[in-house]
């Protein structure tokens, strides 16, 4: 039977030999890996991609905003809408028989609209009409058919007084944050007892300016007349 040979019989010099020759074999070993490391980099680098696909979450794809169609989005019936300042004092009020809402502008249209605004100085301002179209806040009015402003009369902190105002017409637009009106159509206007009419008009309550242009015709009581501002 055939043993291995001990340390002793291969010698010092076989010891030697022997490990010279295994040392010579790991270059040979490390440059054998160093070609599959290349391979084992991509098949991991692989590996974790997958993963991360299917563990990756899942989000929802945003949805196309939707175009906003000129449709009633809500309405109301014999309502009343107020605003207030600051301090807690009404600015305005408006009533309405009934009234309907669109998103797209979002305008509120009104039938049998009546309006209060009052400034800061406490001075009222009514308008009435057939139908009103308000914007969001309320500081812009549009009244048509049978549309009627009236100023009240009222003193200023001079002691000047200003009579009773009055504009009529089939369509006014009012402001009532910058206390205007005006209409591109036919308007009268009462102040007082005195009486003008224009093709178009506006007036600014804050300068006390009126201006109508096209065919303007006025009505002066004798006694009584003041000083307009019109022009």
């Amino acid at each position: 039977m055939t043993t291995a040979p001990s340390l002793a019989s291969i010698g010092q010099d076989g010891v030697q030999k022997h490990l010279k020759s295994g040392w010579r074999m790991v270059p040979r070993l490390w440059d054998s890996l160093a070609m599959y490391v290349p391979m084992l980099m991509m098949g991991a680098l692989a590996l974790g991609t997958y993963w991360l696909v299917r563990n990756a979450p899942i989000f929802s794809t945003p949805e196309v905003a939707q175009e906003v169609s000129h449709e009633v989005d809500y309405f109301m019936r014999k309502f009343s809408v107020k605003t207030f300042d600051e301090g807690g004092k009404l600015k305005s009020e408006i009533y309405g028989v009934e009234a309907r809402h669109f998103p797209d502008t979002d305008i509120l249209e009104i039938d049998q609209v009546r309006i209060r605004s009052i400034d800061a100085e406490g001075h009222l301002t009514t308008a009435t009409a057939n139908r009103a179209y308000a914007n969001s806040d309320g500081s812009e009015v549009q009244l048509v058919g049978n549309a009627l402003v009236v100023r009240e009369p009222s003193r200023n902190a001079a002691g000047v007084e200003t009579p009773r105002m009055e504009f009529r017409g089939e369509f006014l637009d009012a402001f009532l944050n910058d206390e205007r009106v005006k209409s591109h159509k036919p308007v009268v206007l009462t102040r007082g007892a005195d009486q003008f009419t224009g093709d178009t008009f506006a007036y600014d309550n804050l300068s006390q300016v009126v201006d109508l242009t096209g065919h303007v015709r006025g009505w002066l009581v004798p006694g009584l007349a003041k000083s307009t501002g019109a022009r």
